[in-house]
C-alpha cells in the first residue's frame, strides 16, 4: 500500500494541473491564463502574397452568397403567399437570418473569423483586429457574394414576381421617418457589433472558461431578436452586404431612395460597439470582484 501512495504522490507532482478551469481562472492574481493577439497593423502588404488571405476572402464570398441566397428566399417565399398564416411569416424571415448566421459563422469562423458582414468587419477593424488590407477584402467579397446570392434568388422567383415583390430589398416602412429607420440601424447594428466582440473575447472566455460558449450562437440569436424588433421598420438591414444585393438585383428607386441609412446606420453602430468594448469592457480587470 506504501508504495501505491507514493506512486500516486509522485504522479501528481510529475503532472501538475497546467491551467486552472473554472472560478480558479477568476482568482489568478497575474491574470496570464489568456492570450490577446497583437493589434493588427494598419497595411499588411505580405498578406497579398498568402494564400490565407484568398482563402478567406473566398470563404466570406461564398458565405454571404448563401446568406443572401437562403434569407432573400424566405422572404420571397413569405411574399409569395396570399395568406401569412400559410408561410414561415416574419418570424420564419427573422430565423431565417439568424439561423444562417449561427451556421456561417461557425463554419467560415476558423478560415475567415466569420464576418460575413461589412459592418462587422469595420467594427473589428476599429479595435485594431485585422489590417485595412484584409477589411477592405472581405467587404468587397462580401458585397459580390451578397450580389450573386440575390441574382440566384431572382432566376428562381422570375423577374416579374421578384420585381413586383420589393425583391427583399431594405427600405424605410411607410409610417416611419428616416431618422426612425437610421436610429433602427444603428442601435440593430450595434447589438450584433457588440455581440460579436463579447463572444469571441480572450479575457472574457478565460474568465468565464466554466461556462462553456460557442460563439456561433449568441451571434445569431443576437441577428434574429434585432430582425424581430425592427422587420416592420426597415426590413432589418444592419447588413451593408445584405442590403446592397438586394438593391442591386431589385434596381427600383424603392431600394435606392433610402439606401445611404443601410450603410451609414451600421457603420455608425460597429463603430460605437467597437469604441464601447474597447474603453469600457476592454478596461475592466480580469480578476472578477
Amino acid at each position: 500500500m506504501e508504495g501505491k501512495e507514493q506512486d500516486v504522490s509522485l504522479g501528481a507532482n510529475k503532472f501538475p494541473e497546467r491551467q486552472p478551469i473554472g472560478t480558479a481562472a477568476q482568482s489568478q492574481d497575474d491574470g496570464k491564463d489568456y492570450k490577446e493577439p497583437p493589434p493588427a497593423l494598419l497595411f499588411e502588404p505580405s498578406e497579398l502574397t498568402s494564400w490565407s488571405f484568398y482563402r478567406a476572402g473566398i470563404a466570406e464570398f461564398v458565405a454571404t452568397f448563401l446568406f443572401l441566397y437562403i434569407t432573400i428566399l424566405t422572404v420571397m417565399g413569405v411574399n409569395r403567399s396570399s395568406s401569412k398564416c400559410a408561410t414561415v411569416g416574419i418570424q420564419g424571415i427573422a430565423w431565417s437570418f439568424g439561423g444562417m448566421i449561427f451556421a456561417l459563422v461557425y463554419c467560415t469562423a476558423g478560415i475567415s473569423g466569420g464576418h460575413i458582414n461589412p459592418a462587422v468587419t469595420f467594427g473589428l477593424f476599429l479595435a485594431r483586429k485585422l489590417s485595412l488590407t484584409r477589411a477592405v477584402f472581405y467587404m468587397v467579397m462580401q458585397c459580390l457574394g451578397a450580389i450573386c446570392g440575390a441574382g440566384v434568388v431572382k432566376g428562381f422567383e422570375g423577374k416579374t414576381f421578384y420585381g413586383s415583390h420589393n425583391g427583399g430589398a431594405n427600405f424605410v416602412a411607410p409610417g416611419y421617418t428616416k431618422g426612425d429607420g437610421l436610429g433602427a440601424e444603428i442601435v440593430g447594428t450595434f447589438i450584433l457589433v457588440y455581440t460579436v466582440f463579447s463572444a469571441t473575447d480572450a479575457k472574457r472566455n478565460a474568465r468565464d472558461s466554466h461556462v462553456p460558449l460557442l460563439a456561433p450562437l449568441p451571434i445569431g440569436f443576437a441577428v434574429f431578436l434585432v430582425h424581430l424588433a425592427t422587420i416592420p421598420i426597415t426590413g432589418t438591414g444592419i447588413n451593408p452586404a445584405r442590403s446592397l444585393g438586394a438593391a442591386i438585383i431589385f434596381n427600383k428607386d424603392l431600394g435606392w431612395n433610402d439606401h445611404w441609412i443601410f450603410w451609414m446606420g451600421p457603420f455608425i453602430g460597429a463603430a460605437l460597439a467597437a469604441l464601447y468594448h474597447q474603453v469600457v469592457i476592454r478596461a475592466m480587470p480580469f480578476k472578477s470582484s
